[in-house]
């Protein structure tokens, strides 16, 4: 390994005391700078190593499909590293300086089409306790958008079934009411005149959060995520799931029904609009494609170039 390498490695250690998962971290993308331009024949020592040679290896990167986070952490640690040499006077230059790299991208959120929603209802169908328990969950979710931590930390207190609106406690301590449906009205009821008393009889603790395990505690967030991998398993869908991947279908379903971002932001308890608007991509995206699908005059464009060749 090269001496400028070892170190900066030992500096890493000795001297932030970073641990040694972050050292070996650090260690294995300054190697992988390096091994490329050995590969290219570009490498004499880190002293000559220029911003062009830099800006070829993130081209690289870019071609291989590498995702934007892990070329920024690659070249997080070479500015690092770069940083040491010159301030150790071992390197005139830094080449990492004029580097400058593309924000990224916002994903897309991930939602569950209706048919695929209507997969995930058909395996809860069951009428065991923990069936109803996972119905209730999976509808309230579904029709509120409500996060994990909200659905785990839910009491019975905050569900009013004669206006049919969950008080629901967001982040920062910041309330809000959200409607609910027949739908997840009739599955919660169900769960908790039928199935929740016999899950709370398994434990000799009595709370009123309307969600419980098996034993009759509060379930917790894992415990939620585990629930919906097992639903997802029961189901003929393939992909996985993530609880927010409901709040995510319940944003996008709103706003194809024609809700405004507005009422989106508020029912989501974004505290920014700016948070909201991804959905909007998401939205424009199916709009874009369903142009495209129904508009004939595209179709016949396209049969008269076609004609013409």
């Amino acid at each position: 390994m090269d001496d400028y390498i070892s170190k900066f490695l030992s500096y890493l250690k000795n001297e932030r005391q970073y641990s040694e998962a972050t050292i070996t971290a650090y260690q294995k993308d300054i190697l992988n700078f390096q091994n490329f331009l050995v590969e290219q024949k570009l490498f004499q020592s880190f002293e000559q190593v220029t911003a062009k040679d830099i800006e070829f290896y993130i081209a690289e990167m870019d071609d291989k499909g590498n995702r934007r986070d892990s070329i920024g952490r690659r070249i997080s640690a070479l500015r690092s590293f770069y940083r040491f040499l010159i301030k150790r006077e071992l390197v005139a230059q830094n080449p990492t300086e004029t580097i400058t790299l593309r924000k990224n991208e916002k994903r897309l959120p991930r939602f569950f089409y209706e048919q695929e929603m209507a997969a995930l209802f058909s395996a809860v169908e069951g009428k065991s306790d923990l069936d109803q328990r996972n119905r209730a969950m999976l509808e309230l979710f579904y029709a509120t958008g409500m996060r994990v931590s909200e659905v785990s930390n839910l009491t019975i207190g905050q569900l009013d079934f004669d206006l049919q609106v969950v008080l629901v406690h967001g982040k920062g301590s910041k309330d809000r009411f959200v409607p609910f449906g027949d739908h997840a009205k009739k599955a919660l009821q169900v769960y908790l005149s039928e199935a929740r008393p016999k899950l709370m009889a398994k434990s000799s603790a009595q709370h009123n959060y309307v969600f419980v395990n098996n034993r009759g505690e509060q379930i917790t967030t894992r415990g939620i995520r585990y629930v919906l991998e097992k639903v997802i398993e029961k189901s003929s869908l393939t992909t996985k799931i993530h609880p927010h991947m409901l709040r995510h279908t319940f944003a996008t379903a709103m706003l194809n029904n024609g809700a405004d971002l507005r009422t989106v932001q508020e029912l989501l308890g974004h505290s920014s609009l700016s948070s909201t608007q991804i959905y909007t991509h998401v939205t424009m995206q199916h709009l874009q494609s369903d142009y495209q699908k129904f508009f004939k005059r595209n179709s016949l464009e396209e049969g008269n170039k076609n004609d013409n060749n």
